[in-house]
């Protein structure tokens, strides 16, 4: 399943900082846009696994599990 987050770049000296504005915690920083925009897609795609694992992990009943669509 394909989502699109909204990607915040902002050149700070000789370097770029980014983030992602839907998910907190998902930064970081690179000397060209292409490695800020790759990073950026590292850090959310292991920030999301990560939520999800927790989440089975903490689950200690059966959970129903469905896909919710929104538009912003």
């Amino acid at each position: 399943m394909k989502r699109e987050y909204t990607a915040a770049i902002q050149k700070h000296g000789r370097w770029y900082i980014g983030w992602v504005e839907e998910v907190p915690g998902v930064n970081t920083q690179g000397r060209t846009l292409a490695e800020v925009r790759r990073n950026l897609k590292e850090a959310l795609q292991l920030i999301l696994e990560e939520n999800r694992k927790i989440s089975l992990e903490n689950s200690s009943r059966k959970v129903r599990r469905e896909p919710i669509s929104v538009v912003a």
